[in-house]
């Protein structure tokens, strides 16, 4: 993978926390989900819900370009990783969840996984 790969990776990556971060603001902001029309109505009615399927819709062609120039074996690792890096971090930084000593040692034993992943 080259430079501009990388790039794209991480944009990926970083999009698609975005829209998770959007989506649960959303859903927040009508005060929870339940499996009923009108609460699913009310959620997609929610405009940060609508903004985070534009973010992951954009995320999912940025995704399909990288598929089609990569190696799958490798992007995939680096991308969940990625994401759930994004997401721990913005989760403890928007909403106020915690971070515990077994969440950083996740995060820090799958840095290091990239790396080797990413190598190899």
């Amino acid at each position: 993978m080259n430079a501009s790969a990388y790039a794209l990776l991480l944009s990926t990556a970083a999009l698609m926390a975005t829209a998770n971060f959007l989506i649960k603001h959303g859903i927040a902001r009508v005060g929870g989900f339940t499996f009923s029309v009108s609460c699913i109505v009310r959620v997609l009615m929610q405009p940060a819900v609508a903004l985070g399927f534009v973010t992951a819709g954009a995320a999912a062609i940025m995704w399909f370009q990288i598929l089609s120039t990569q190696k799958l074996a490798i992007c995939y690792p680096i991308f969940v990783a990625l994401t759930f890096a994004f997401v721990t971090i913005g989760a403890m930084l928007f909403f106020r969840e915690s971070l515990s000593v077994q969440k950083i040692a996740g995060l820090v034993t799958m840095v290091v996984g990239i790396v080797f992943v990413a190598r190899g």
